[in-house]
């Protein structure tokens, strides 16, 4: 999957050493938000989670883990990942993350229609969701500005790696 400025690539071993350089560049930022961060800090934690990612993607179980890359540099940017929610309606979630020199380019908006259109035109997706922390204004504006619908507010149904209780915003579109 691709359009003039990226790529979205399938997991491979020979990402992990340029996922630890964004993730140890993004780690402040990402922490905020990703609980997963202190398990991601090593060169083995970035090989394993890797690896799995391999396995799920071979396996079509748990989620879809793709890089995405700069088709001018080759650079890895970040992660969106399709979850797999349910197999019988055909729903997911959509998940992402960006380094953060690369915040603010559209990156991840062109990910998510992406990912989205593979969703919808290769796996017949009737349902697809984007969620998100009340407080995680930017990742609400992706949602948004890809035509997301808010669904849903979870009144106090997560808590944020800080330990600080937020709300969970569930934001979807369906397929045709």
């Amino acid at each position: 999957m691709e359009n003039d400025r990226i790529r979205l690539v399938s997991p491979s071993t020979e990402q992990a050493e340029k996922i630890l350089e964004a993730v140890l560049e993004s780690k402040n930022e990402l922490s905020e938000f990703m609980p997963w961060i202190p398990y991601a800090l090593t060169i083995d934690d970035s090989i394993a989670n890797t690896e799995r990612a391999i396995n799920n993607y071979c396996k079509f179980e748990n989620e879809l883990r793709f890089a995405i890359m700069a088709l001018s540099s080759d650079r890895l940017l970040g992660i969106v990942s399709l979850i797999i929610c349910d197999k019988s309606i055909p729903y997911y979630e959509i998940g992402y993350w960006l380094r953060t020199t690369e915040v603010g380019k559209g990156y991840i908006s062109e990910s998510v229609k992406l990912i989205e259109n593979y969703a919808f035109s290769e796996l017949n997706a009737n349902r697809i969701v984007i969620k998100t922390a009340k407080s995680n204004i930017k990742s609400q504006a992706v949602a948004e500005r890809c035509g997301y619908e808010l669904e849903a507010v979870l009144a106090n149904a997560r808590r944020l790696p800080s330990g600080e209780l937020d709300s969970t915003l569930i934001y979807s579109k369906l397929g045709l």
